[in-house]
């Protein structure tokens, strides 16, 4: 049987709700829903985006936005269970995520095990929140993704593997591309529709574990 090998979202999919699109629509700054609206619509990158909204922050609203984030998070029910089934099958979880180090790593610290966790990165030097690109896209990826979900897979996937994605929104599309199973919600789940792209609805966590059994039983 083929290794399965999970690249999991973090926001809207760990967490219920996208926690970049909270922190912008509880500190309100001019302008960042009209950029939301351009990185929906695609007519400018995610990278670009996301790079613009935090620009409209000022640093000194650090921790206030790190307390707002993990008092405010709420995990979708069944995480700490899918983590612990997937340990015990001895799949590996990545967390792949188009989210800023700076909340995600408070708010994901008490969960376990996670192979790995790759996101964006920030930087308080100036007056306003810089972010950084470590995962940026690989020489197979032209769209400027910021944190590009399939270059990540490329660089840890290993030949054979069953690779599945979860997640929910506009930086999962070009992962589900790639992917041998998809579990989706929301926009990821209307566009697996549209394209078509094999997928799996999920609600909760819980749905996810039962998938995996599905899929385990049928490769094996």
């Amino acid at each position: 049987m083929s290794q399965p090998v999970i690249f999991c979202d973090f926001d809207g999919t760990v967490t219920e709700k996208d926690n970049i699109i909270a922190i912008m629509k509880e500190y309100g700054p001019e302008g960042w829903d009209e950029i939301k609206e351009a990185v929906l619509d695609r007519n400018i990158s995610i990278r670009e985006g996301v790079g613009k909204m935090f620009s409209l922050l000022p640093v000194h609203l650090r921790e206030e936005i790190i307390e707002f984030t993990v008092k405010n998070a709420r995990i979708r029910p069944g995480f700490q269970e899918f983590l612990d089934y997937a340990s015990e099958e001895g799949i590996p979880v990545y967390i792949v995520s188009g989210g800023i180090d700076f909340f995600i790593e408070p708010i994901i610290q008490q969960f376990g095990p996670i192979a790995g966790i790759y996101c964006n990165s920030s930087d308080f030097s100036g007056k306003t929140i810089k972010i950084e690109w470590p995962n940026s896209c690989d020489e197979q990826c032209s769209n400027d993704c910021g944190c590009c979900k399939p270059s990540i897979m490329r660089k840890l996937e290993k030949s054979g593997d069953y690779k599945i994605v979860i997640g929910d929104s506009v930086t999962d599309l070009e992962a589900a591309k790639q992917a041998d199973l998809v579990l989706a919600r929301d926009y990821l789940k209307d566009k697996c529709d549209e394209w078509p792209i094999r997928h799996i609805s999920y609600g909760t966590f819980y749905d996810c574990i039962e998938a995996l059994k599905t899929e385990i039983g049928v490769k094996g």
